[in-house]
């Protein structure tokens, strides 16, 4: 079956019509032999045995659930997982994500330099109908980039390297004080660029500290499987509310059958494709069907929805993993 699977790799098509594909890579294995030659190879197709084997896997680690009354904890208690996660790991899981801007281009600001004049107050209140509160970081910025779920800034940074010389600003939050304490302590931490704040996402009455439709790009790169399934649509509602009318709303996630969501054991299951990891902290698999419904639901026109299907290789080991993400832009109207 395997050598089955090999033989159908090939160029992944677009799900939605004629749309643009992203590169999502262009390391394509055409020789089964050359498998051990990269730790990653681009655009793979399942075979339905493939995809049959994944399904089954799952069916068996969800068939025993954590019982009901222990899953509140989960949920209640999600951001101090993540601070214990933090205050373990520090930056151990920094991971410059230097494909940032070749999947989501964009997130630069074309055209535009940091030596020209600040946007007037007049004019930006002017173009954002005089919303309030009339000063706030990154107030004076042409471009606006919000990232939720910063972490420890393994996308903050590259943007902001990239930016640099560009009248931009970057907001970044995330839940985890320790993870917000280690974005400002780095050394390309720059206030006159970017501004952190802790802030839950889940909250419906926690504030953001800038206006209603005042943002260009939102980025969310596994942030909203971490959060209950229940609560995903309210925060893509809210979060909708402060992009500008034709921002972009940029996603990556995990999608379904990936290799982690193969490799969990029984009782870890809270729900349907929804689990939790040996040390609190939640995860789920989307499917393209659901991110479309969870964006369009929002109000948001597609312009890309992906499943990135990849083989990662471990060559001393001679194992190869099957991994899932799904990546998808959608629009503000």
């Amino acid at each position: 079956m395997f050598s089955l699977y090999l033989h159908k790799l090939c160029l992944r098509k677009n799900s939605t019509g004629n749309k643009p594909v992203a590169p999502l890579g262009s390391r394509i294995l055409t020789n089964p032999n050359d498998i051990y030659k990269h730790n990653m190879w681009d655009h793979v197709q399942w075979t339905e045995e493939d995809t049959e084997f994944a399904r089954l896997k799952t069916e068996e680690n969800s068939s025993e659930r954590v019982p009901l009354n222990e899953q509140v904890i989960f949920d209640r208690d999600a951001d101090k997982m993540w601070e214990k996660f933090y205050e373990m790991h520090h930056n151990k899981f920094f991971k410059n994500r230097k494909w940032l801007f070749a999947e989501f281009p964009e997130l630069l600001p074309l055209g535009q330099s940091r030596t020209t004049q600040p946007t007037s107050r007049l004019s930006l209140e002017k173009h954002q109908d005089n919303i309030q509160p009339a000063s706030y970081p990154g107030e004076y910025a042409t471009f606006r980039i919000l990232e939720v779920g910063c972490g420890v800034g393994n996308s903050v940074f590259p943007i902001l390297k990239t930016i640099k010389g560009t009248d931009a600003f970057v907001y970044c939050c995330d839940f985890s004080l320790k993870a917000i304490e280690l974005v400002k302590a780095h050394p390309d931490y720059d206030t006159s660029m970017c501004h952190s704040f802790v802030h839950d996402i889940c909250e419906e009455a926690a504030p953001f500290p800038f206006p209603l439709r005042s943002v260009d790009a939102i980025l969310a790169v596994f942030v909203l499987s971490s959060i209950h399934p229940e609560r995903m649509q309210g925060v893509v509602n809210r979060l909708s509310t402060y992009l500008k009318h034709g921002g972009i709303f940029l996603f990556r996630d995990y999608g379904r059958y990936d290799l982690s969501q193969l490799r969990f054991k029984k009782g870890r299951c809270l729900s349907e494709n929804f689990y939790s990891r040996g040390d609190g902290t939640c995860v789920y698999y989307f499917t393209k069907e659901e991110v479309h419904n969870l964006f369009t639901n929002a109000g948001l026109e597609e312009i890309q929805n992906l499943e990135d299907r990849r083989l990662q290789v471990n060559r001393g080991k001679k194992v190869v993993m099957r991994r899932v993400w799904v990546q998808s832009k959608f629009r503000k109207t």
